[in-house]
C-alpha cells in the first residue's frame, strides 16, 4: 500500500510504503502546542518507508530525544520522529486519503482537555500505549 500526503501549500509532500505499525490519537501537552489543535492523530511507519518527495521540511527539536518536521512555508506539521528509533509518525491529517485511516487508541489520555470527551470506545492510556 502506498500512503502520499503533504503539507497545505503543497511545498513539502511525501511517500510511506507498507502497512502502517498502528494509529493513534495523541493528547500530550507537545502535541498540543505545536498544533494547536487539542488532539493529533498519527499514523505509524518503519523509517525506511518514509520518504520525501517534494521539497525538504523544517526540523523542530522538540525535545531532547525527538524532532517534528514541518513545512517552512505554511507550518504544517507533517512528521514525528525520535533520534534514533526505527520508526516515525506522519500526522493523518497531512495525508492524501486521510478517511483511509482508522485509528486503534488513545495516548497520554491523562493529559487530554476536559471539555473533550473520549467517548469514542477506544482503549485510552496514560503513556505511549499498548504497541510501543
Amino acid at each position: 500500500m502506498v500512503w502520499e500526503g503533504g503539507c497545505f501549500c503543497g511545498e513539502v509532500r511525501y511517500r510511506a510504503e507498507g502497512d502502517p505499525l498502528r494509529v493513534m490519537h495523541c493528547h500530550c501537552t507537545i502535541c498540543l502546542r505545536v498544533s494547536a489543535a487539542p488532539v493529533v492523530t498519527w499514523i505509524t511507519f518503519p523509517v525506511d518507508r518514509l520518504a520525501w518527495t517534494k521539497g525538504n521540511p523544517a526540523r523542530l527539536k522538540s525535545t531532547p530525544p525527538a524532532s517534528r518536521f514541518f513545512c517552512a512555508a505554511c507550518g504544517t506539521h507533517l512528521v514525528f520522529e525520535i533520534d534514533g528509533a526505527r520508526e516515525l509518525d506522519i500526522t493523518v491529517g497531512s495525508l492524501d486519503r486521510a478517511a483511509d485511516v482508522t485509528p486503534g487508541y488513545h495516548i497520554f489520555a491523562d493529559t487530554h482537555l476536559d471539555w473533550l470527551k473520549l467517548e469514542d470506545g477506544l482503549p485510552a492510556y496514560d503513556d505511549w500505549g499498548p504497541e510501543v
